[in-house]
């Protein structure tokens, strides 16, 4: 049978419309499948890592993408027993955009759909939600989309998220465990307000405020599996737990339940990624904690290796089954170092802090060595910022549309 593409990606998050992107430019033909109208859902992850922008600038794209609204970002701040911490600088990376570019997600999926137009074989399908896989003798050759339409490729990309079909029956994931969820808001910023990044800790209650010009991004992590307990004592207790880690921000805004939009956080991993046929890049390989924001820039580099990897044999009409467990050897390092951090941080500092106990009387001593000695803040924000064993793009060029 005929195939519809040379790659069927189900999913248009970062992992998969940059995959699309790499893949059209080697000179594949590309059908990115997803399920929403459009690209527009809040309180998804925002931050543009520098090692994402080395990728934009090796591209040739960077300067168009930093043309775009953004706030930059290039140091982190804590507030604890009374004082605020610096805990991380990014000012002193050697990269072509040494901070944190702070974008909707949706802008950054547009830019990276609008860039991606320039290859002919680049196709996004909106509001096509993929059923199930088709398969073969073991083999996967494309998928069925809700409406029983079935369309068939020799490669097909998962990357639908963390909770992607490809998860359980199809592939076996690995649980690491978390001990918190997340409430994300949105509160309005006065204009004598500083911006940045800002975390506030109180015994039991952790904020995150991610400045969004003009109002406050705000993160407020719960014991896990506590949401509906909060939910059921109303907005009023809320307010009154996040006023007490924060009590200078203003929470006019944050008046009704329905203003909380619960993250129930994961950190997993598939222990394969790939079956012949098929692969799974991004959130749906590995779901990450939101600590350091560093999901997104993961799932890019995926994409990266990705089309190192295969779209040179792909384009050539090769067979792929057998290169696809090199995308899992070359990005699992990375992906168990930063899952490691992220579990070491969740269970030795947040899981505690979120534990009912008397008032913070000093910061630990891991924070208060950084902010004593500032060049050892370049250690977390150089692993943020670049973080472990960051792809080059190597994947072939094709020709462009014509202007």
């Amino acid at each position: 049978m005929t195939p519809d593409a040379d790659l069927i990606i189900v999913g248009g998050g970062p992992a998969g419309v940059m995959a699309g992107l790499l893949f059209a430019r080697a000179g594949c033909s590309v059908r990115i499948l997803e399920k929403h109208a459009d690209f527009f859902r809040d309180f998804r992850g925002d931050t543009v890592h520098p090692s994402t922008m080395e990728i934009l600038d090796q591209l040739g794209m960077l300067q168009r993408f930093l043309s775009r609204a953004h706030n930059r970002l290039n140091s982190a701040e804590l507030r604890m027993a009374g004082r605020t911490y610096t805990i991380g600088d990014l000012s002193h990376l050697n990269t072509p955009a040494p901070f944190i570019a702070m974008m909707p997600q949706w802008d950054f999926l547009d830019f990276l759909r609008d860039e991606a137009k320039a290859f002919p074989g680049f196709q996004v399908d909106m509001e096509a939600s993929v059923a199930s896989f088709i398969e073969d003798q073991g083999r996967v050759n494309g998928v069925r989309l809700a409406d029983g339409e079935e369309l068939r490729a020799p490669l097909t990309i998962a990357a639908d998220g963390r909770a992607s079909i490809v998860r359980g029956a199809m592939l076996p994931v690995e649980d690491l465990g978390a001990p918190m969820d997340v409430f994300w808001f949105r509160v309005g910023k006065r204009e004598d307000e500083s911006g940045g990044l800002r975390g506030n800790v109180a015994r039991g209650r952790l904020l995150v405020m991610i400045d969004r010009g003009d109002y406050w991004q705000c993160a407020f992590l719960i014991p896990k599996g506590m949401a509906a307990q909060y939910q059921a004592r109303g907005i009023a207790a809320i307010r009154e737990e996040v006023a007490a880690a924060a009590p200078e921000i203003d929470l006019a805004e944050l008046d009704d339940i329905s203003d909380l939009h619960l993250l129930s956080v994961k950190v997993d991993r598939l222990t394969r990624w790939h079956r012949p046929g098929l692969l799974a890049i991004g959130d749906a390989a590995h779901a990450m904690s939101p600590i350091g924001g560093i999901g997104i820039n993961l799932a890019v580099q995926d994409a990266v290796a990705s089309a190192n990897i295969l779209g040179g044999p792909l384009v050539r009409g090769e067979l792929v089954d057998g290169l696809l467990s090199k995308v899992q050897e070359r990005r699992m390092f990375p992906t168990r170092v930063i899952q490691a951090a992220q579990v070491i941080a969740q269970d030795r500092i947040i899981g505690r802090l979120l534990k009912p106990g008397p008032p913070l009387t000093k910061a630990p001593l891991l924070v208060r060595l950084l902010n004593r000695f500032p060049l050892l803040r370049r250690i977390p924000g150089r692993l943020i910022g670049l973080g472990v064993r960051r792809e080059r793009v190597r994947s072939p060029e094709a020709s462009r549309r014509s202007p």
